[in-house]
């Protein structure tokens, strides 16, 4: 741990954001003795795990003019991770055996993982620091401190002023459009992703979804219900790569990548063969934006790479007042928000120090050169990959949090690998019962349940 310089202070912070990141902050920057104002332009916390059923008025997102819809979630989402490994570290996300109305499934649906958060908000009493209907319009430093715009819906506007922001708004809602030679002249329909929410819109049509990881494996499996026919262009697989996949619609083939859109409605993929295709749906990942934030050209996005950030978490000249919880794509995402929160709540109040913003960034530049020596493309510096079990015990280390516990990242290893070999069935079939029982005698041990530490979640099998 960094030793502290200063004596232990209470900040005034902003967080940006009620959904899973901006909770778990707000706790832990409360825990740490700070006062926090939490600004959320939805009703209710959440996040992007509240569902709408409406979409966004441009299916691909593209037009700036567009109503921003803030959700992506889509009406049959079920999580792609366990339950016992998704959830926060002392409030685990455990069956509501109690109340028949929840999802005891071990991978539930998206309602279950919303009604989990609002359980955190409750017993936390975090609900009491959200303003509601508030959105954040501008961000920007003064005189070492930090202006927040915000805007509620009645078109009120207001300017405060806090010793720091903590913008956890989450990187889900600018999606990343892939380019398709040709596309242009291409007569189709294009949809991405974030606009998806039932199949029925293309019933008896022939499908191109782009992608093949959780949501591409997901809506391709879900518009096949009704589809004639749908075709999955996948850049990790061989050039050569023409599978009909074993599923119960029978009406599903794996390709590698798209060579090219023609005029006459066609899809030519790189092994030469040609579909005659009414939609493309693009399950391509997402764009980080944050419109409303100003640091006068310190800070900017360039192809995907929100820079510069030292751990991906602050940003070394205007740090400690300004930092971000949740930028790095990984697994175990909402134990990353909370560990992430923990070290900026114990900087925020002096219990722990930074470097100087020189070595930061001597560091971030070193993480900038080892990723071109291995060939890491800058649009993939957030997403942590194999390294993230390391960056999470560094940062737990650095703030003097416990680390994560080892069966947390051996389940979702073990998940993803199931999720490869068995997309159709990985949810409801599996081979780690011994790390369930890990972690429910954990919770046991900690106190952290009531029920039986051999109870295991329903399979739904």
């Amino acid at each position: 741990m960094a030793p502290a310089q200063n004596l232990i202070s209470s900040r005034h912070v902003a967080v940006i954001g009620a959904g899973a990141s901006g909770l778990i902050a707000a706790r832990e920057l409360h825990r740490e003795g700070h006062t926090v104002v939490i600004f959320e332009r939805e009703k209710q916390v959440g996040g992007l795990w509240i569902y709408s059923p409406k979409a966004e008025s441009d299916p691909l997102s593209l037009d700036p003019t567009r109503h921003i819809v803030h959700s992506s979630v889509y009406e049959s989402l079920r999580t792609n991770l366990p339950r016992e490994s998704m959830g926060f570290m002392d409030f685990p996300f455990v069956p509501r055996v109690d109340d028949m109305s929840r999802d005891s499934r071990r991978y539930p649906s998206h309602k279950e993982v919303l009604a989990y958060l609002h359980d955190f908000a409750r017993h936390f009493r975090i609900e009491e620091m959200v303003r509601f209907e508030t959105e954040v319009v501008r961000i920007e430093p003064i005189n070492d401190k930090w202006m927040v715009r915000s805007k509620n819906f009645g078109g009120f506007s207001n300017d405060e002023v806090f010793d720091a922001v903590v913008v956890c708004s989450g990187h889900f809602t600018e999606p990343y459009v892939a380019r398709v030679p040709g596309i242009k002249a291409w007569p189709g329909k294009q949809i991405h992703s974030h606009n998806y929410r039932v199949p029925g819109p293309f019933k008896n049509e022939v499908v191109v979804v782009i992608g093949n990881f959780a949501s591409g494996a997901d809506i391709s499996r879900d518009i096949a219900k009704v589809a004639k026919e749908v075709h999955i262009a996948s850049r990790a697989c061989e050039p050569n790569t023409y599978e009909k996949l074993s599923v119960p619609t029978n009406n599903v083939w794996m390709h590698s990548e798209i060579e090219t859109a023609c005029e006459d409605g066609s899809i030519v993929f790189k092994t030469g063969k040609s579909v005659h295709v009414d939609t493309i749906v693009y399950c391509t990942g997402y764009n980080y934006k944050f419109p409303f934030l100003e640091t006068n050209g310190y800070m900017s996005i360039d192809d995907n790479r929100f820079e510069p950030l030292y751990k991906h978490v602050f940003p070394p000249a205007l740090a400690p007042g300004l930092s971000f919880v949740g930028l790095p794509g990984m697994g175990i995402q909402f134990v990353m928000f909370e560990i992430q929160s923990k070290w900026v709540a114990s900087v925020l109040s002096g219990r722990v120090t930074l470097p100087s913003p020189e070595k930061m960034m001597e560091d971030l530049l070193a993480s900038y050169a080892m990723l071109d020596t291995l060939g890491i493309p800058k649009r993939h510096t957030h997403k942590l990959g194999k390294i993230q079990s390391n960056y999470l015990d560094w940062i737990a280390e650095e703030c003097g949090c416990p680390p994560v516990e080892p069966w947390r990242s051996q389940q979702v290893d073990r998940g993803y690998q199931r999720l490869v070999s068995n997309p159709e069935n990985y949810r409801d079939e599996w081979d780690d019962d011994e790390l369930i029982q890990e972690a429910y005698e954990e919770f046991a041990r900690k106190k952290l349940i009531s029920c039986r530490p051999s109870y295991f979640p329903d399979s739904g099998r």
